[in-house]
């Protein structure tokens, strides 16, 4: 693997797997299942691990390995694996590491299939999870038990676009000896880099602002050498594995992550500043908003204020049903982070099957409204959501 520079860009450019004899100056596809050996000892070495060399695509492949490489580059992590999708990394990153009766503690503000696995399916193996309200860093230290194992965060949240001090959750978990994983999705390699605060490990979905452009799915955990060594021991046998194939759309995607997210982050402070003054809407969050509560925070510890921006619709839920259906450019969608700016209703989507304290609890109200900026004219993008909430009563 070659080893490049210190800017983002250059990394995200120029970390490549070794050429093939053609020379190729795009790297290829590597679309096979299994790779072949010289002989006996060769194949029992390699499977012995006395030999580095690829194996099987669900081990490695040299479009995966070129894809972890970068976001370790990018991340400033020791090592990492790529998985199938963000909820295949968040899922097989906590069981590698979690033993029955362990305990986790983690911001409330959560995406919602990550919250529907704390609380429907790893009780089913005796682990616990014990929630923090963002505001309320204090309460973290009075929820840690004897057999609290790893501290948990998304920064910014999702959706409510909350922002955690990624220091100050650091200090506590080295307190208390705990794996401190942060779900960098939100942010990008490019705008936050959690491991320079004191994380242990990062997650990203990279189906979102990663690939850019709504393409593929995929997920990858970076971090300590020895853990990311726990999660690939598990994920070798059970599975996740991203494909070769997507993989590669991965590796080309941030070459222009970088240029794209300027864009993305220019586009969506605009909004929000175009939004905050507009009389049909209670509210505005977006990290780089003065009037964000966490700004300094924001300010602190991310480049730019990222591509989300969150905002609630004066006339709860029939005012929000009738502004998405009165959307006529931006897309209507539960993803997000791509070229094409996309609304979405979680309260209904992203975030439906948490009650409806649940969803209180962590800002999502009937007519909140998660916007993912893309790659559009800002003007185009500002005068569609005007008329959509021109038309709210």
């Amino acid at each position: 693997m070659s080893k490049p520079e210190d800017n983002f860009e250059t990394n995200a450019i120029r970390t490549q797997v070794a050429k093939s004899q053609f020379l190729e100056h795009s790297v290829p596809l590597y679309l096979t299942s299994g790779f072949t050996f010289e002989d006996a000892e060769e194949m029992r070495a390699s499977f012995a691990e006395e030999k580095q060399r690829n194996l099987y695509s669900r081990f490695s492949n040299p479009n995966t390995t070129e894809f972890v490489e970068k976001i370790c580059v990018l991340e400033g992590a020791e090592d990492g694996y790529a998985f199938a999708t963000g909820m295949a990394a968040v899922f097989s990153t906590f069981a590698a590491l979690l033993n029955a009766g362990d305990h986790i503690v983690s911001a409330r503000s959560v995406f919602g299939s990550t919250h529907s696995l704390f609380t429907k399916y790893f009780p089913k193996w005796n682990i616990q999870t014990s929630y923090f309200q963002v505001n309320e860093v204090h309460q973290i230290e009075s929820l840690i038990q004897p057999n609290t194992k790893i501290l948990y965060a998304e920064s910014p949240t999702n959706p409510g676009v909350d922002v955690l001090d990624l220091a100050y959750l650091s200090s506590i978990a080295k307190k208390h000896d705990l794996l401190l994983i942060i779900d960098n999705c939100f942010a990008t390699p490019y705008l936050q880099n959690p491991i320079q605060f004191g994380a242990d490990l990062v997650i990203h979905s990279a189906t979102k602002m990663i690939d850019g452009q709504g393409r593929v799915l995929g997920g990858v955990t970076v971090g300590r050498k020895d853990l990311i060594r726990e999660i690939y021991l598990f994920s070798r046998n059970t599975g996740p594995a991203l494909s070769p194939f997507n993989a590669w759309v991965l590796s080309k995607s941030l070459e222009t992550l970088a240029v794209r997210a300027e864009k993305h982050c220019t586009n969506a402070l605009q909004l929000a500043e175009y939004l905050e003054n507009h009389p049909k809407v209670n509210w505005v969050k977006y990290p780089f908003l003065k009037s964000h509560p966490q700004y300094e925070i924001a300010k602190n510890q991310m480049r730019l204020g990222g591509s989300i921006v969150a905002f609630e619709v004066k006339g709860g839920l029939q005012a929000g049903k009738s502004f998405f259906d009165s959307i006529k450019m931006c897309s209507l969608s539960a993803n997000l982070g791509d070229t094409r700016t996309i609304v979405t209703h979680p309260a209904s989507t992203t975030h439906s099957k948490l009650s409806k304290e649940d969803k209180l609890a962590v800002g999502i109200t009937d007519g909140m409204v998660r916007c993912s900026l893309g790659l559009e004219h800002i003007e185009d993008i500002v005068n569609d959501i005007a008329q959509a909430l021109e038309k709210v009563n």
